[in-house]
């Protein structure tokens, strides 16, 4: 069989998410991972529009075979970013187009200089395609025409949840890495270091209300430099706020050393403390009735016509019908699948490597994400 799309960690949460709403649109998915169980319910359920095959990602030549043997010519990315350049080069060698959900800026910087040899082989590459990165990134580059010039751009996430249990947000590895991994900044038109939990400070985002936010380590601040620096940007932060319940478990985690990539001794079989953290949180279960509201949020300060000007992005996502399982993780699987739809069906055209700030038409993909009851706003006032 021949598939539309293939989603690569499709047994993992966002992968999941991804492989169900293009499923849900209607396209064949080859689903791609190595836990099958985790995906028996969709094989079931979509029967003739889905497979499984086994993914490794440091094989490079079988990532190629893999993607080739699918027929699909649009693979989306959703493994542990660490495997960005191998799923990259695959998918250049296969020829197929290609998706993920973002990464450090050294590896996003690799990727970006791949693009003379995308737009030979008429590919396109998009990086950083989920909330944020990914939501946020077309909230800019909706905004940006507003302004003659652009001083400075903050983004970021905050949520919360209508109980105080502690449910895994996203992949624990990637929130360790934006506790523990210095955040990389734009301060005056250069890029420095700070230490994420020495940047605390307020937010009140729409729905969420007053929250404690740290500056921690996103692409955005490399991309949104690399679109808009000539509009004169000199400052770029990106923010991430968790409810107290979760930010304080975490934190935990980390003291204790969980977050920790160095391996251990354990009578005789030498593991990772994060490794084995992930595989224990994936044993924790949504409780009944448990949802969440999630704000992606982008606020940029400039000039039009001499004068100051000043517009705040924001997009609600609230916990929705037929996904509770997923609560607001949903705002990551389903842009990304969004975007993947669009080289699809040839609403993005251009070929190279870009992130969405580059590429996205604003107004299509905010209507797709109103379709999933995904509201923006500017500044207040509903735009989709």
């Amino acid at each position: 069989m021949k598939y539309d799309f293939a989603v690569f960690g499709a047994t993992g949460l966002q992968g999941r998410i991804v492989a169900k709403d293009l499923l849900t649109n209607g396209y064949s998915v080859l689903l791609c991972g190595r836990d099958k169980s985790r995906v028996k319910y969709l094989l079931k359920k979509h029967k003739s529009k889905t497979g499984f095959a086994h993914l490794d990602v440091e094989n490079i030549k079988g990532i190629t075979d893999l993607i080739k043997k699918s027929g699909a010519n649009v693979v989306v990315n959703c493994v542990l970013s660490t495997w960005n350049l191998n799923i990259s080069r695959a998918c250049i060698n296969a020829g197929a187009h290609y998706l993920d959900l973002g990464s450090e800026i050294w590896l996003t910087k690799k990727q970006f200089s791949m693009n003379s040899e995308l737009q030979k082989k008429g590919l396109t590459f998009m990086l950083g395609c989920g909330s944020v990165p990914g939501v946020g990134n077309v909230m800019l580059r909706h905004a940006a025409p507003k302004f003659d010039s652009i001083e400075t751009i903050h983004s970021g996430y905050n949520w919360k949840s209508n109980m105080n249990k502690f449910v895994v947000p996203f992949s624990i590895e990637a929130i360790m890495e934006e506790f523990m991994d210095p955040a990389i900044i734009v301060k005056d038109g250069e890029f420095v270091k700070i230490n994420p939990m020495n940047s605390m400070v307020y937010l009140y985002p729409r729905e969420i209300g007053k929250q404690k936010s740290f500056s921690e380590r996103h692409p955005e601040n490399y991309t949104f430099f690399r679109y808009y620096g000539k509009m004169g940007l000199k400052n770029s932060k990106c923010f991430a706020g968790f409810p107290k319940h979760s930010f304080d478990r975490i934190k935990t985690l980390v003291e204790l050393g969980f977050g920790s990539y160095r391996g251990i001794n354990f009578h005789g079989v030498k593991i990772k403390p994060i490794e084995f953290l992930a595989e224990v949180l994936k044993g924790i279960r949504v409780p009944k009735g448990y949802k969440e509201t999630e704000n992606l949020w982008v606020h940029i300060w400039g000039k039009k016509d001499g004068k100051k000007k000043e517009i705040k992005m924001e997009c609600v996502i609230h916990t929705l019908k037929g996904w509770e399982e997923d609560y607001t993780n949903i705002d990551t699987g389903m842009p990304c699948s969004i975007m993947a739809q669009m080289i699809k069906k040839g609403v993005i055209k251009e070929r190279g490597c870009f992130a969405p700030e580059g590429v996205v038409p604003p107004e299509y993909f905010f209507k797709e994400l109103k379709r999933r009851k995904m509201i923006v706003y500017e500044n207040g006032k509903q735009v989709n």
